[in-house]
């Protein structure tokens, strides 16, 4: 069966589908260019930032940082190492603040993702719902074989197309809805596990008494 046939067959329901699908490619795709612009860049720079730190070079790390302001992790140091005189009590705050900020970038779209997922098996049953109610509707036990047969078979197919319609939809955002939701909770794991990394070199500074901890404007 053509796809115009197969959309024609599935009845009123596929329209509110073929909308939920053409979002949901469209956020997919964003949230592919996404992480994948954030996976090929984000260690490199964050190490190489940290081995500065670590080698006393705060300006050439702080540089480092403002040239990479599209990465979630360097806003976030960078909202920590521009405080003046911070304790480390403040710099942690200054960094857990920042990373809860960032978290509904992050998570963009995924509430939208599972509205797609719970609703999209819904309007599938609602379309066979609204087959089997032609089906029933064009049925006549006394014209079997007859005209009104049509009806009938037709109502079947509006029932099965839209069921599989709504399932498919619903899979498809599925598979890429957890993949994203994964790439997150790996990117808050790196972000708690740099972050703290950070934080221990400042407060080893700022315990020695050393003010290179400050950055230099």
């Amino acid at each position: 069966m053509e796809i115009s046939n197969l959309f024609t067959a599935g009845g009123v329901v596929m329209w509110p589908l073929l909308a939920f699908s053409l979002l949901g490619v469209a956020l997919i795709i964003e949230r592919i260019i996404f992480w994948v612009r954030i996976n090929n860049r984000q260690n490199k720079v964050v190490r190489e930032v940290l081995q500065l730190y670590r080698l006393d070079n705060v300006v050439s790390a702080l540089d480092k940082l403002q040239k990479n302001t599209d990465l979630p992790i360097a806003r976030i140091f960078l909202a920590a190492l521009e405080l003046e005189e911070a304790t480390p009590e403040e710099f942690r705050l200054a960094l857990e603040s920042e990373a809860q900020a960032e978290i509904p970038l992050l998570k963009r779209s995924q509430n939208i993702f599972e509205t797609i997922i719970g609703l999209a098996p819904l309007l599938g049953l609602l379309g066979t719902v609204l087959g089997l109610i032609n089906s029933f509707a064009s049925l006549n036990i006394g014209d079997v074989g007859g005209t009104k047969t049509t009806g009938v078979t037709s109502g079947i197919s509006e029932a099965l197309v839209s069921t599989a319609s709504g399932l498919v939809v619903a899979i498809f955002t599925l598979l890429f809805a957890n993949t994203f939701r994964g790439l997150y909770q790996r990117q808050i794991a790196w972000i708690q596990e740099y972050g703290g990394q950070l934080e221990l070199l400042y407060r080893r500074r700022y315990e020695r008494g050393d003010k290179s901890y400050v950055p230099t404007r």
